[in-house]
């Protein structure tokens, strides 16, 4: 079920250029729309009226779409973030209490153009993911009423899904930003740690927490994790977003290595294997290279956020309430909660040397793969499995989740199919810290290549990126010395460097030995005439490294662009024209190994 209105922010943006929308009769509409909606859903825990709605609206009336990048995009908010003016009750009305100012995260978001609806329904304290747990009433699924939205961010996933906001914000510190975007058919984007700001977000975990966003598409995502990455000195716990990551980040992706667990945990469900072996099989036809990986130091490290220590970091907020007025807070999140008092800083240390030997472990996975690909989750669970075991199906929906944050990796949950009963499914593209916009590049490229309509039926109409994507690996083509075995071949492996592909170069270049060495070097020139294709390697470094080596490289060298024979063009070693002084036109032997063998 959704509304009839087309909300993507590319659709939007042109109806408001082409003067055939205004944001008021847009807002207008969503809110009607919304009100029908309330009392099937129990989305919103507060539905902004028309005065609250005003100073948003006029402060566009001075405005025009091209001034601001989100001009008049509706969006939601989950009730444990920030809006001035609005109570903030983290679905719990003890807790709650009116702010004067906004998170960071909305105000970034309102000074950009866009229109907060209102605050919608979550698990209380943001501790769940289901959806259920709240005095405002459950959320049931957007698609089919037998099973849960998802939660703790339930209201902003359906927000989105019902077509009522372009956009909304949620939380993500155990799943609660990609449990409820798979079982909804949304793209929910965790971003790294910090990337986005917290401040003004009633904490879950502090150190742990992330403010994701729902979409209908990872484009979009991609679009407001640009807008909005940056560095907050309200949030201690905010960091810079590098500039390999940052929105001209997000494009194709010819080739990659993805980690899939060797023996995937579906937990029973009849659906799921299949259903995650067609997606694999869409990452191969996108260029990718499946690798089997030990996924138990992962789950190992999920078993830590509720079964260890953590629990008290999560008390440490509601703690005292609890204490208080013990029947102000929910009897399964008590429940969830009441060992956080025994837990001692002996037992904290002790976790966190556990948790570090975990993260070296699975580090050194992630540093083999691009990213990996995990189901969102093991299998759906219905309401009333969760009304009878809420703790353990709830834990059901986490098995893929809870150690992302745990980890400091970043994650992007995508829609990736559909069950025989209606209901959405969906999968997990992680990876290592600040890859979000690479995440993002394979999302979206998935979204295409499975081909599965959006929320409302709608289908991807707008033309891929062109662009290369961009990760925190660099590729560096390199055609002499560097070559894999060749003398100066350390100086790439030194800084992690690893062969992607031995290829050529487009037949526009010649080769030439330059005077001097040892080590002996080549020069490839690009020529207008009479070029040739000459070998070479493509390389991957970390980004980080890429400084070190750049500086490293002696004249006449350097690197520039090159191309290669499919047309694209890569970071590579090129030669200043001085440089060929008293060198010698090897471009008949077609790359440097050959040259080398004829002289031996």
């Amino acid at each position: 079920m959704t509304t009839d209105f087309d909300l993507r922010l590319d659709t939007l943006r042109a109806a408001y250029s082409s003067a055939k929308l205004s944001p008021r009769a847009l807002i207008a509409a969503v809110h009607d729309q919304a009100t029908a909606l309330q009392a099937e859903f129990n989305l919103f825990i507060h539905l902004l009226t028309e005065d609250e709605l005003e100073p948003y609206l006029a402060a566009l009336d001075s405005k025009s779409p091209a001034e601001l990048p989100l001009y008049g995009i509706p969006f939601a908010i989950k009730d444990n973030i920030d809006l001035a003016g609005i109570p903030t009750t983290a679905a719990c009305p003890a807790f709650a209490y009116t702010p004067d100012t906004s998170a960071t995260i909305v105000e970034q978001l309102i000074t950009l153009g866009a229109i907060p609806l209102g605050k919608t329904n979550l698990d209380q304290f943001a501790t769940g993911l289901n959806g259920t747990r709240s005095p405002y009433g459950e959320c049931r699924n957007s698609v089919h009423p037998e099973y849960p939205s998802g939660g703790s961010s339930a209201g902003s996933s359906l927000a989105v899904a019902l077509g009522l906001a372009s956009f909304a914000l949620g939380t993500d510190t155990a799943g609660s930003g990609r449990v409820p975007a798979a079982l909804n058919n949304l793209v929910g984007l965790k971003a790294s740690k910090g990337l986005i700001s917290t401040a003004g977000v009633v904490p879950a975990c502090r150190t742990l927490d992330c403010v994701t966003f729902f979409t209908a598409t990872a484009a979009e995502a991609s679009q407001l994790l640009a807008l909005t990455a940056e560095l907050d000195p309200c949030d201690e716990y905010s960091r810079a977003n590098p500039l390999w990551n940052d929105g001209s980040a997000f494009g194709q992706v010819k080739s990659f290595r993805f980690g899939v667990p060797k023996q995937p945990e579906f937990l029973g469900c009849p659906e799921s294997p299949a259903l995650f072996a067609t997606t694999i099989e869409h990452l191969k036809a996108m260029g990718g290279e499946p690798v089997e990986i030990d996924f138990s130091p992962f789950l190992e490290a999920a078993r830590l956020l509720y079964e260890g220590p953590w629990v008290a970091e999560r008390y440490s907020v509601a703690g005292a309430l609890i204490e208080q007025q013990p029947d102000a807070v929910l009897p399964v999140i008590k429940a969830v909660l009441e060992k956080a008092p025994g837990t001692t800083a002996v037992q904290l240390f002790q976790a966190e040397y556990r948790l570090q030997q975990l993260k070296a472990v699975c580090d050194r996975i992630m540093a083999t793969v691009d990213c990996v690909l995990t189901p969102a989750y093991p299998r759906p669970v219905t309401l009333d499995e969760l009304h009878a075991e809420p703790v353990k199906r709830n834990s059901d929906l986490g098995y893929y989740t809870n150690f992302m944050n745990m980890l400091d990796y970043a994650a992007v949950a995508v829609p990736a199919g559909v069950m025989q009963n209606g209901l959405p499914w969906g999968v997990t593209l992680f990876g290592r810290v600040f890859t979000d916009q690479y995440l993002l590049s394979l999302a979206d490229m998935l979204q295409r290549q499975h081909g599965i309509a959006l929320i409302g039926g709608q289908s991807i109409t707008s033309p891929a990126p062109q662009n290369t994507a961009r990760s925190d690996r660099a590729r560096v083509v390199v055609c002499g010395a560097h070559l894999d075995g060749l003398p100066l071949n350390w100086q790439l492996k030194q800084r992690g460097g690893r062969l992607l592909e031995a290829t050529c170069s487009a037949a526009h270049y010649k080769l030439y030995a330059l005077a001097g060495g040892p080590p002996f070097r080549p020069g490839m020139v690009r020529v207008a005439d009479e070029g040739v294709a000459i070998e070479v390697e493509i390389w991957e470094i970390p980004s980080s490294e890429l400084g070190s080596f750049l500086t490293g490289i002696p004249a006449p060298l350097g690197l520039g662009k090159v191309q290669l024979v499919d047309g694209s063009w890569e970071t590579g070693f090129i030669c200043e024209p001085y440089g060929l002084e008293g060198a010698a036109d090897i471009s008949e032997f077609g790359g440097w190994r050959a040259y080398i063998k004829s002289r031996s």
